[in-house]
């Protein structure tokens, strides 16, 4: 319980002092069945301090209130006197204090039972007075507990709708965190490749050019053909990519790579020099008697994905002088492999992303992907892709 300010604390001093008094006056002008003499007067001004002190103490104060007013209506003086002081004691423990619904009932009861008891003996009209006086104090308990089943109800209504304000902005970042990375990642893949290809195609036409032997100019040609078909080639898919990632209402199939664009990508590599293996038939049905027939969208593009950056991997760090590329249905899925026979970490550079992406898009379309030396030397890269229930990427 936070401690009230000193100023809080006078003022309600202030107003427990104004109310004794005008319980006092009522308590002389009208008295009950018994006058109010001194012990009575005594016992109507101390059941008026545990007020000041309620709202520092709820418990203790609404206890010490109890304490001083049963003996003072069980002395019979002006039951009425006390009344504004009980509801004020009642009302101030339902806000501030703890377990509310048990302490403000047996307090009530006991007030109740009192009053009634003291009615019962007076009789006659007195007897109507402390029912009216009953009801009041019932009246306080009911009103208490609406009161509080009030504030509790409101207390969760704020609590749910924050809390789904909260989830509905956890929820809006973390869809932007993945689109943020699923673009990173396409981006990666497309310009990644590319540049690297064409990277080394020209290193390829710059030693031609600087060359002792005397310059081949179909040789020459042949080098800056393929720059320029990796260069409309990576045109063509950017703006595929784009065009996804726009929303344009295009065919998705005219949009995104798959498997039939490997053929490409195997073209271009071996257009830097390494010898590329790759079996056009490599998707026919497997061992497992999956069945043949086209890939789904998102797993031809994640095969896609996979293969284009194990071979610019193998491209920029393998010193590999040939790279087998499969792909074969079998009963779980589709198993993409790509093995060289390089010397270099082919995986990436170490602070490349290349397995990391290579990772994130088989687990994309709830699949797996491992990539670490083959057991002949090289490095192999083999993702298991499911065909059933395949996951579309966001």
């Amino acid at each position: 319980m936070v401690v009230p300010r000193i100023g809080v604390t006078a003022r309600d001093a202030l107003l427990t002092t104004l109310l004794a008094a005008v319980a006092a006056v009522v308590a002389v002008m009208w008295p009950g069945v018994r006058a109010l003499d001194v012990p009575g007067a005594l016992l109507l001004i101390a059941a008026h301090v545990p007020l000041a002190l309620i709202r520092r103490w709820p418990a203790p104060g609404l206890v010490a209130l109890v304490i001083l007013v049963l003996p003072y209506h069980l002395a019979q003086f002006q039951h009425h006197a006390l009344v504004p002081a009980e509801v004020i004691a009642l009302f101030a423990y339902a806000v501030l204090g703890r377990r509310v619904r048990a302490v403000v009932t047996v307090v009530a009861f006991l007030l109740a039972v009192c009053v009634f008891g003291m009615a019962m003996r007076a009789g006659g009209g007195s007897l109507r007075e402390q029912i009216a006086v009953i009801e009041a104090v019932v009246a306080v308990v009911i009103a208490v507990q609406v009161w509080r089943v009030h504030r509790a109800r409101l207390a969760t209504i704020t609590e749910r709708a924050e809390r789904a304000e909260r989830t509905r902005e956890e929820e809006a970042r973390r869809r932007v965190a993945e689109e943020r990375l699923r673009i990173a990642r396409d981006l990666h893949d497309l310009l990644a490749h590319s540049i690297t290809v064409i990277g080394v195609q020209a290193g390829a036409a710059s030693h031609l050019l600087h060359a002792d032997r005397p310059l081949d100019r179909a040789e020459l040609a042949d080098v800056f053909g393929a720059i320029a078909q990796t260069c409309r080639d990576a045109r063509t898919e950017l703006r595929g990519t784009l065009q996804v990632l726009r929303g344009t209402d295009v065919e998705t199939s005219a949009t995104l790579p798959g498997p039939d664009g490997i053929a490409d990508l195997v073209r271009a590599a071996r257009a830097t020099g390494i010898e590329v293996g790759f079996d056009a038939d490599s998707l026919r049905e497997g061992p497992g008697g999956a069945g043949a027939g086209p890939l789904p969208p998102e797993i031809g593009v994640a095969a896609y994905r996979i293969v284009q950056e194990a071979l610019t991997n193998v491209v920029k760090h393998a010193a590999a002088r040939r790279v087998e590329v499969r792909l074969t249905r079998d009963a779980g899925g589709l198993v993409v492999r790509v093995a060289d026979d390089g010397t270099g970490p082919s995986g990436a550079a170490p602070e490349g992303f290349g397995i990391l992406g290579m990772i994130e898009r088989a687990r994309s379309v709830g699949g797996t992907l491992d990539a670490g030396p083959g057991d002949g030397g090289g490095f192999v890269v083999t993702a298991v892709l499911p065909l059933a229930d395949a996951v579309s990427p966001r």
